[in-house]
């Protein structure tokens, strides 16, 4: 009986046999490599030759990178000061800011443009659109014409709705009728904000919205914990009877009615919940109707003042309505109960309000009361939203909240050509693919879990460069149909645009589904993911020198608006690239991986402060994994179009130009103190650290640079998450042209 297999062969030559065939299959897996190995050097030595941009937008770009790059440097153990080590020194264009860097160069450029388009003598735009914003940029310079107006226009409006113990004689009007007027004629909200917002519950839906005003003072809570809060509010009052004395008030008594109206609105900020404390008692939405707000807030009539708010469209009781902060609405409405005997403070309170809204449009005494208190806030609150300086500054600021899809539109048409856009959404096209193969590498989703965020990438509503409707120009000349513009009366075309501005927002409410809406301008530099429409958005703006352009190298556009691109997308599948928040997913990452990010840059340190590695972690994430995958998405390019374009005289290969670019894109400067207010309220890191942890992540540009082990840029330890580059056998080759010869060096990696 045979208990085990036997065989009739010599078991000797069994083996030989089998060494005999390993022999051959190392034999011709070793020839495979040489032979690509020849190859990879053959199309190096062919592409030695490669093609040097010498268009006029690669020599600008030339300059940048040349006039920021301090080549004393070691790029292997700094490279941000080895990119943008003399970014400084060239930039000091506005040393009165805080910080300044390649994005704000670069939104100067874009204003500037803006500026010229404006200017410029506009040809067959009669009744257009294009021409009433042409109109109303021009009545904003005409200042001979402001100036000889000064505050009559505005006392004018003031009588027409019952007047003013400051102005002349008050006739005793209805509290809650002059509100609705404010509300409905100036855009003017005085106790309270409301508008129209998408629902929380159902973010594909709008919302009348109500929260507590914008106040021209910046809350306690939002200014720097060491100010002194009480000489802000001092210089507050002075700025009040500043404008009391602008409009025609000098005597006793109406000294007192701007004390009391002081003391009012000081009274009103203290009720305001923080928005901290409503975010830790999940108290950011409270719905309800107007019926039951009403039974809250006695004190406002609210169906006739929200009527008035949003008329023309019809509202009722039962009107559903998102409240963000209850508790200020009943301290307002008692504290307006408590001060209904004295009825003129709350008429005064009302029209400061007015002034505030509408002094902008008034002439220099009022600009420079407004700068003052700017200079003042500005040094001290968190956000400010006053005046600037120059006088074409604040006319193209103006009409762009006015005018804001017809300025677009000639931004775009000025920037932005269909080229461009064909180009960035290839680009984009090229990440996506590169996103969806990393997926696969991600060893702690299952099989059910990748898959769903692979079919999240691709359903990603993608917009780049401009909303869909912008360039419709009859669209957008029917939204400003009705808008009449003079020339020669700034001040009547602000408050016709104020009306306009509130009936386009309308649209919101009336059209639920009106989901195309920007949360930025087209003009814009910065890029951002919008979780509640599930679309990604690049602005125009973003696609010009030193960010992109058609005729770049591929590395550069790549290594910037790749990287951008790549970093948005990674933000839209933070639920299934973080596993607490992936309910699905088969394995939870160890947590040492998440931690090697947090202890990483938890250990940098930036002008003696210390990085909050877990409040940045998630930017950090998009960062390292963003790098990655637009690196990947690259070397995916070139293997498709083996085309090389590089700069010429920067002495980088292509790939190393891909990693500058990606840096030059951060280069900037921050004062100690801006640096401060940055790490208490935004979650990326600073851009010095964005560089240096990204980049010390990346095994391929530890390769590119040749920096050596454990040299700063490459540590022993890498740490990611997500969407690292696995580690294989790479030849790689290494060329430099001198005169006529190609010198190719081969180097080996592992």
């Amino acid at each position: 009986m045979r208990t085990s297999p036997q065989s009739d062969e010599d078991p000797s030559g069994t083996v030989q046999r089998c060494h005999q065939r390993k022999s051959l299959f190392l034999y011709v897996l070793l020839f495979s490599a040489v032979i690509g190995l020849v190859l990879v050097i053959v199309f190096s030595i062919i592409t030695c030759d490669q093609e040097s941009c010498n268009t006029a937008s690669c020599l600008v770009l030339l300059a940048r990178l040349q006039e920021a790059q301090n080549g004393t440097i070691d790029p292997c153990e700094d490279f941000f000061s080895y990119t943008c080590g003399n970014w400084e020194a060239n930039n000091a264009w506005n040393m009165d800011m805080p910080s300044v860097n390649v994005f704000d160069v670069l939104l100067e450029e874009n204003h500037l443009i803006m500026k010229k388009l404006l200017e410029e003598p506009q040809l067959g735009t009669n009744g257009s659109a294009k021409e009433k914003a042409v109109q109303f940029y021009t009545s904003c310079m005409n200042t001979d014409q402001i100036e000889a107006q000064g505050a009559e226009p505005l006392k004018k409006l003031i009588n027409e709705i019952g007047g003013w113990n400051i102005t002349g004689s008050w006739k005793e009007t209805d509290f809650n009728q002059t509100l609705q007027i404010l509300m409905e004629k100036y855009n003017t909200f005085p106790f309270f904000k409301a508008y129209v917002g998408p629902s929380s519950s159902d973010p594909s839906t709008n919302i009348i919205q109500i929260d507590h005003p914008e106040f021209e003072l910046p809350l306690e809570y939002q200014f720097e914990r060491n100010v002194n809060y009480p000489q802000v509010l001092r210089s507050y009052y002075l700025y009040l009877k500043k404008l009391e004395e602008l409009m025609g008030g000098h005597t006793d008594s109406t000294s007192n009615y701007i004390s009391l109206a002081f003391s009012f609105i000081s009274n009103l900020q203290k009720i305001v919940t923080p928005l901290k404390k409503r975010q830790e008692k999940r108290m950011l939405f409270y719905y309800t109707t107007i019926k039951k707000l009403q039974e809250k807030a006695p004190a406002i009539d609210w169906l006739s003042c929200l009527q008035a708010a949003f008329h023309p469209v019809q509202l009722n009781m039962s009107q559903p309505i998102a409240v963000h902060d209850m508790d200020y609405l009943k301290g307002m409405s008692q504290l307006i109960g408590q001060w209904q005997k004295q009825r003129d403070v709350l008429q005064t309170y009302m029209i400061l309000c007015l002034i505030g809204n509408l002094s902008p449009a008034l002439d220099s005494q009022f600009q420079k009361a407004r700068q003052e208190l700017a200079n003042i806030l500005d040094s001290r609150a968190r956000n400010t939203n006053m005046i600037r300086t120059e006088r074409w500054r604040k006319c193209l600021s103006d009409t762009s909240t006015f005018f804001g899809p017809v300025v677009g539109k000639m931004v775009v048409q000025e920037i932005f050509p269909q080229k461009a856009k064909d180009l960035a959404e290839e680009i984009f096209s090229e990440i996506q693919d590169a996103i969806d193969s990393h997926l696969d590498q991600v060893n702690w989703m299952d099989s059910q879990s990748r898959q769903e965020a692979k079919e999240k990438i691709y359903r990603l509503q993608v917009e780049i460069g401009y909303p869909k409707t912008m360039l419709q120009a009859h669209k957008i000349d029917n939204e400003y149909q009705e808008l009449k513009i003079d020339e020669n009366n700034f001040f009547h075309n602000v408050v016709a645009c104020l009306n306009s501005l509130k009936k386009r927002f309308l649209l919101r409410l009336v059209s639920p589904n009106l989901n195309d809406s920007w949360e930025v301008p087209p003009w814009s530099v910065h890029s951002y993911y919008s979780l509640r429409r599930h679309a990604v958005v690049f602005p125009a703006g973003m696609f010009r020198n030193p960010f992109f352009h058609t005729e770049f190298p591929s590395a550069v556009n790549f290594g910037v608006m790749g990287f951008f691109m790549a970093h948005e997308l990674l933000h839209s599948l933070f639920d299934y690239v973080l596993p607490e928040n992936c309910s699905t997913c088969g394995m939870s990452i160890p947590a040492e991986d998440k931690d090697c990010l947090v202890k990483q840059y938890g250990n940098y340190s930036l002008k003696g402060h210390r990085i909050s590695g877990s409040f940045t972690l998630l930017e950090n994430l998009a960062d390292t994994g963003g790098l990655a995958i637009a690196y990947q998405a690259y070397e995916n390019w070139f293997a498709k179009h083996r085309r090389v374009t590089n700069l010429p005289k920067l002495g980088l290969s292509h790939h190393q130009l891909f990693f500058v670019s990606f840096a030059h894109a951060m280069c900037g400067r921050q004062s100690l103190e801006s640096l401060q207010a940055f790490l208490h309220r935004d979650p990326h890191s600073p851009s010095p650290l964005r560089v240096l942890g990204s980049l010390s992540n990346s095994q391929d540009f530890s390769r590119h640079f040749q920096c050596p082990s454990e040299s700063p840029m490459n540590p022993a330890l890498k740490c990611h998450i997500c969407c690292q580059r696995e580690r294989s056998f790479h030849a790689f080759i290494k060329m430099e042209k001198k005169g006529t010869s190609c010198t190719v060096e081969l180097l080996y990696y592992f």
